[in-house]
């Protein structure tokens, strides 16, 4: 009796049109939640260095959502946003970045030398100016280390909305599971770890390209 092997090149083949259908709806729901938490996390996390008292209670409640259990969350959420759609997906992943975006804006923008900033009020720079020009440059590599853990969690959980009939690449593995077929559950696998090393790699490609300081720095 011939043993099945543990990939079945010839089922990718046929079902490659699915598989990248389900890549890339796995793609949008990974992306929309780091781009909407990092614009949130932004604003929120400079009015929490400018105002001290409102950054333990909103890290209270980012902490309390973080804790919850993904799954439950969906589901919990299917009675406003309906079954297998991607907004029951979407708005989680956007608390669960935010509750790491924050504390990485609070701190980047927090590891800002005191000199620094009134080198920039000496020069005349304007609060708005010194903001962009200044603090926040600074602060990029720490901000883009909080979006980096963001991206990759983000990536991860989204596969979990399979559960809730809309999980993108997630399907394959509840497929293959009730199967008891490997090879869309190994599919899955190399296409989740491939997409977080692709955004996790394009993000320390961001981070060269935005503080090109470093690089001089490193050369010399």
């Amino acid at each position: 009796m011939r043993e099945e092997p543990l990939v079945r090149w010839d089922w990718i083949g046929r079902n490659w049109p699915s598989i990248q259908s389900l890549l890339e709806d796995h793609v949008v729901m990974s992306l929309v939640p780091i781009v909407v938490g990092l614009l949130v996390a932004l604003p929120l996390g400079l009015a929490c260095v400018r105002w001290r008292g409102i950054y333990q209670p909103t890290m209270s409640l980012m902490n309390v959502t973080y804790s919850l259990p993904s799954l439950a969350v969906f589901v919990m959420l299917i009675p406003v946003t309906g079954l297998a759609t991607r907004a029951t997906v979407i708005v989680p992943l956007v608390f669960y970045s935010l509750a790491v975006l924050i504390p990485s804006v609070v701190d980047g923008l927090g590891s800002v030398p005191d000199h620094v900033r009134q080198s920039a009020v000496a020069m005349g720079f304007t609060p708005l100016r010194r903001l962009l020009l200044v603090e926040l440059p600074i602060a990029v590599p720490v901000v883009l280390a909080g979006l980096r853990v963001a991206a990759v969690s983000s990536i991860s959980l989204v596969s979990v909305g399979a559960l809730v009939g809309r999980g993108g690449l997630g399907y394959l593995f509840i497929d293959g599971w009730q199967r008891q077929f490997y090879t869309p559950i190994i599919v899955g696998v190399v296409l989740v770890v491939l997409l977080a090393a692709i955004a996790d790699a394009l993000l320390v490609l961001a981070q060269r390209l935005l503080t090109p300081w470093s690089r001089a720095r490193g050369t010399a």
